[in-house]
């Protein structure tokens, strides 16, 4: 097994194959792909598509010197093994081990350092452009899911490239699915061009029959150029890319080796913006993955044999959300649903299949989901908006400008804040609590626990403005159903003291509540503090705590700066007590395990006792 594999060391030795051998390396660099990911966990689905494709890239470009921009980045694990980085696959997103995206850290190869959608075009026209620039001759290639094709900014750039004609060899690779499946009108006209009976040699000939077709003064040659434009679009493939100024090939079977060589040699020697469209099938080769493609684009530890997902289950905060969800979409009737191409993991699934008509999944633009949101609020209607924390980043402007601003009710349920794990740096939700606590109107809620979290929702859709909850990527205790007492705007004081007052930030009251065991068995007496509501913050709450503490401790999954420990200054402004808050550096964020990182950061109970002692 894996004997084709062994030959591949080091970055362009693929060249050393035959053409013909081409297909039994992908043999084998799917079976690793299965092998590896099945131990470690990661991104199989999309991996297992890109193989041939990327066979392709490898073989007709010099990786060394040439640059490939993988869009989101999640697809480049089979560019890492021909990259020379098989080896490292054992470590896969693990605690200082390889990472899941591309790194230009990690190998030069690896052209730029991406994690989320629809940035391959504008990175990749920025490198051609420094290219022309110094009278540089390497090709530059960007490789764009039809999913990250939903994203705005990946039009922005095509617009932008199709008017500077410089020579940019943009991939699109069809596999017809993003996450969770494709939507809209772009996913449409990719489906007819997938059907489409007349490809490039009929392409030529319409082109060449139209030029001849006269236009005879106004107004009839008006009329005569809607009748040709009318032919155009219907004979010609990919017309809408050319009418943005770049030359269209395809579609290309993007697992016939042949057939790819052939047209990206092709693509190669063209001049100017040029399209590749190429189509593949998302999780090609492994059966498993063929049938439930979803469920392996971000897979955990699995049996190969059998396809089951290995790992604890039980109930995730994303869960809670989905079912407190539709409990209270039946009883109103005007709450609705947006995803960002994130239906699954947001907890929507229940939701989407139940009140259909009332769920809407934009795909990957969380700028127009944000406004979207805010035209169903001005409407009459209380939409909630599920949405990873490092991908709401993308709305700031939005959220500020269209929802806050008008002070309209919209719920954001902002998933996987604070540490996500495997994922590492692109990923990690460590920075909502400073984009968004200091937004007038908008009130932000961070849970303890899966009954905190349910009732919190219940509650933020009876408000008459913008609400923000943020919860992480954990599971919940097993009688989250119950809810709890929630007196809005109020802050849990959990145990009475005096001296040392410790104030946690959502889930980390776990290791707030073993600090203070710990302090209390070293004789001391400290108060224990659950926030909730993080902006605004209880003043009422800091004022009882700074009359009774000369030392308030903060605890938050998120970075210092702009973070929990600094609202709670804030608040304090001008009274005598000391504020130690324990978060995270301000700085990127490692992939690891959430409780690895907590030990390396220091924010565990003992660690944080440990610094205390040192006063």
């Amino acid at each position: 097994m894996n004997e084709w594999l062994k030959r591949i060391r080091a970055a362009n030795d693929i060249k050393q194959f035959e053409p013909k051998e081409l297909p039994f390396l992908a043999k084998d660099i799917r079976r690793f792909l299965v092998e590896k990911v099945s131990k470690t966990g990661g991104h199989l689905a999309s991996n297992l598509g890109v193989v041939e494709l990327t066979e392709a890239l490898h073989y007709v470009f010099d990786v060394t010197k040439d640059k490939i921009v993988w869009d989101v980045g999640h697809q480049a694990y089979v560019h890492k093994i021909l990259t020379g980085r098989k080896e490292g696959f054992d470590h896969l997103r693990q605690l200082d081990g390889l990472s899941g995206f591309p790194k230009p850290k990690e190998s030069p190869c690896d052209a730029f350092a991406t994690g989320h959608s629809s940035t391959s075009i504008s990175a990749a026209l920025g490198m051609a452009t420094a290219r022309d620039l110094r009278h540089g001759k390497e090709h530059i290639i960007a490789v764009i899911g039809d999913g990250s094709m939903t994203g705005g900014l990946a039009y922005e750039a095509l617009n932008n490239a199709g008017q500077k004609n410089t020579q940019l060899m943009v991939i699109l690779n069809d596999n017809d699915m993003s996450i969770s499946g494709n939507v809209g009108a772009m996913n449409r006209h990719l489906r007819d061009l997938r059907t489409a009976p007349l490809y490039l040699n009929a392409k030529a000939g319409v082109h060449e029959l139209l030029s001849k077709v006269p236009l005879v003064g106004a107004p009839v040659d008006k009329g005569m150029e809607k009748v040709k434009n009318t032919i155009k679009y219907f004979l010609v493939p990919g017309v809408m890319f050319e009418e943005m100024g770049f030359q269209y090939l395809g579609p290309v079977d993007g697992h016939n080796i042949e057939e790819l060589l052939e047209f990206l040699t092709k693509a190669k020697q063209m001049k100017g913006p040029v399209l590749l469209h190429v189509k593949t099938k998302k999780g090609k080769g492994y059966s498993f993955a063929e049938q439930n493609p979803s469920k392996f684009h971000g897979v955990s530890p699995f049996r190969p044999k059998t396809g089951e997902v290995l790992g604890k289950k039980g109930v995730s905060f994303s869960q809670v959300f989905g079912d407190t969800l539709t409990k209270i979409a039946a009883k109103n009737e005007k709450v609705v649903a947006i995803t960002a191409a994130m239906c699954g993991g947001t907890g929507l699934d229940t939701f989407s299949k139940t009140y259909p008509t009332r769920f809407f999944d934009v795909g990957i633009a969380e700028q127009h989901a944000v406004t979207f949101a805010a035209g169903l609020a001005s409407s009459g209607y209380h939409p909630v908006f599920a949405v990873y924390s490092t991908f709401l980043q993308r709305a700031y402007d939005q959220i500020v400008e269209d929802v806050c601003f008008q002070n309209l009710p919209v719920v954001f349920a902002i998933d996987r804040a604070g540490i996500v794990g495997a994922d590492g740096e692109t990923h990690q939700g460590i920075f909502d609590i400073a984009f968004l606590s200091h937004i007038p109107s908008l009130q932000l809620l961070a849970p303890r626990n899966g009954a905190e979290c349910k009732t919190m929702l219940e509650e933020a859709f009876k408000q008459p403005g913008p609400v923000a909850i943020r919860y992480p990527r954990d599971h919940v205790e097993e009688d989250w159903e119950k809810g709890v007492s929630l007196p809005w705007g109020k802050a849990e004081w959990v145990e009475e003291g005096e001296g040392i007052a410790i104030l946690s930030c959502g889930t980390m009251f776990e290791t707030a509540q073993g600090l203070w065991k710990k302090l209390k068995a070293a004789g001391k007496t400290p108060m224990l503090i659950n926030a909730r509501f993080l902006q605004p913050l209880d003043q009422e709450m800091l004022e009882k705590a700074a009359a009774r503490a000369k030392t308030i401790i903060t605890i938050e999954d998120h970075v210092l700066a702009g973070g929990f420990g600094d609202l709670v200054r804030h608040g304090l402004a001008g009274k005598e007590v000391q504020v130690r808050s324990y978060g995270f550096p301000n700085q990127f964020i490692e992939q690891g395990k959430r409780e690895e990182l907590f030990w390396r950061y220091g924010l565990t109970a003992e660690a944080i006792a440990a610094d205390l002692e040192q006063e």
